[in-house]
């Protein structure tokens, strides 16, 4: 039996060009975290050959070929695992809609958990990589690469997007002190809606070219934010975070509206510095960054909304348990 951990993420700025559309004329770059709330993969070995599959449904077949699950059945192609298991997912959050890169996360979970119980131990840029091959390409999704790497990778990370399909990854190593301190600043809160990103990001990739300049000017926002957070200057990040938000919304017409607009704007007048939301947008959690002063401020403000405590994750998908027992065959 073999069980992964990977965590999902938030992204600061950057998002929209981790886009093809948008690197293939020039580098993208996103600064993101890995937080603790995780996808959790157990693959156990079965006493027949069948595929035993538990998510939110339940699938029995006899060959790969009849899985309906499209992520759980490319994962299983490119890894080589062929039959006679029981795969479980389980996740700390609802996985539809969430804006944290769950979709992603199971996915790197999975092919983390199916090579170890192959017996393969691979890299986080493996995982990666064939993780943004089994969405992008095998499964034909309009989304980007930021979401693949961070929960491969873990940390507090800057990833870079070439024209050429590579990807060179910086670590923010801050104290752990630091961290915490910047963690317990930001909040999220659940909007109560969810949102299919597919069809707000397939909107934004349609409109990247025409939009391109406005993703060119939320890029210097990387390297703003990555320097205001190496100064533990969080404050200045929470700027940041604000003036990113204002640019995305710009992006796409669903991206947001005046309901999350009301919330945001709750937010801001009961102290928080700033914020956006989560993913793709058009619902899912608010972030926001929020001294300790004005918390319970916001939280009133927001009171109507389920607040998901957290913390940054310095670890990227690991397997947290594998024991080999004698086979039953």
């Amino acid at each position: 039996m073999v069980i992964t951990q990977t965590p999902l993420r938030l992204s600061f700025a950057g998002g929209g060009s981790d886009l093809p559309d948008y690197y293939h004329h020039g580098a993208g770059q996103v600064i993101s975290t890995a937080i603790d709330k995780y996808i959790f993969v157990i693959i156990k070995e079965r006493f027949d050959e069948k595929i035993v599959l538990n998510y939110s449904r339940n699938e029995t077949v006899d060959d790969v070929s009849e899985i309906k699950h499209e992520l759980i059945k490319a994962a299983m192609e490119m890894t080589g695992l062929e039959r006679g298991v029981e795969i479980s997912t389980l996740a700390d959050i609802p996985s539809e809609g969430s804006g944290l890169g769950s979709s992603s996360s199971l996915v790197v979970g999975l092919l983390n958990a199916m090579y170890m119980y192959l017996g393969r131990q691979v890299t986080a840029d493996v995982l990666a990589r064939q993780a943004c091959v089994i969405e992008i390409e095998k499964c034909g999704r309009p989304i980007g690469k930021q979401d693949q790497y961070i929960a491969a990778y873990g940390g507090l990370r800057r990833f870079v997007f070439h024209p050429d399909e590579t990807v060179f990854e910086t670590a923010v190593n801050l104290p752990t002190q630091a961290l915490r301190h910047f963690g317990s600043n930001l909040m999220l809160f659940y909007t109560n809606r969810t949102r299919k990103s597919a069809e707000i990001l397939a909107e934004q990739k349609s409109q990247t070219t025409s939009r391109r300049e406005i993703l060119e000017a939320m890029m210097p926002l990387v390297d703003q934010i990555e320097q205001a957070l190496i100064a533990l200057d969080f404050e200045g990040v929470g700027r940041l975070l604000h003036d990113g938000w204002e640019l995305k919304k710009r992006m796409a017409a669903k991206i947001s509206d005046d309901g999350i607009d009301s919330l945001y704007q709750r937010a801001l007048q009961a102290g928080a510095i700033g914020g956006k939301i989560a993913g793709a947008g058009g619902g899912g959690f608010l972030l926001l960054y929020v001294p300790p002063t004005y918390q319970e401020h916001v939280r009133a403000a927001l009171g109507d909304l389920f607040e998901l405590p957290f913390m940054p994750e310095r670890d990227g998908s690991k397997v947290i348990f594998n024991i080999k027992r004698y086979p039953f065959k």
